[in-house]
């Protein structure tokens, strides 16, 4: 009984610490990086301000990353 609970107890851990570096992958990912002004406007993009956030590139891909 208590082997099974100690087994158990690792593969808990084990989930979890997979789940975790997934999901910091994924956010890692997901962010997008910064882009200066000229590049902005270069891909096609319009400057846009976001309120609290600074200013934003809003390009046609539907992608906002923020300006430099």
């Amino acid at each position: 009984m208590r082997v099974r609970r100690i087994l158990g107890l690792a593969l808990a851990a084990v989930t979890l610490a997979g789940v975790s570096a997934v999901g910091a992958v994924s956010a890692g990912a997901a962010s997008s990086p910064n882009i200066s002004r000229d590049d902005c406007t270069a891909a096609g993009g319009q400057i846009v301000s976001r309120p609290y956030a600074g200013e934003a590139c809003a390009l046609p891909d539907g992608t906002m990353p923020a300006i430099t």
